[in-house]
């Protein structure tokens, strides 16, 4: 039995809690792989090169976000900060 006051308690959608994905990885990890194969594509004309990166960097994503959701949050804090138990 919950010892919470009577009121206290709220349910929350389950899509509140958990990142944004596009088509299967998050939103801002797509956003960034498609401005570097649209650069690699368009402005450097090696449509190939950039057509390759988008298909494997959007496949790495995918496993990464499958494997567990929060990667890519932990990742960017784990650059953000600097490593204070350096050896």
């Amino acid at each position: 039995m919950e010892d919470h006051p009577e009121g206290f308690d709220l349910p929350l959608a389950q899509a509140l809690c958990e990142p944004v994905l596009l088509a299967g990885a998050p939103r801002d990890y797509v956003v960034l792989m498609g401005t570097i194969a649209l650069v690699l594509g368009l402005a450097l004309r090696i449509w190939w090169l950039g057509l390759l990166w988008w298909a494997l960097s959007h496949a790495a994503g995918c496993f990464a976000a499958q494997r567990d959701r929060l990667f890519f949050a932990v990742a960017r804090r784990h650059l953000a900060l600097p490593a204070h138990l350096s050896v």
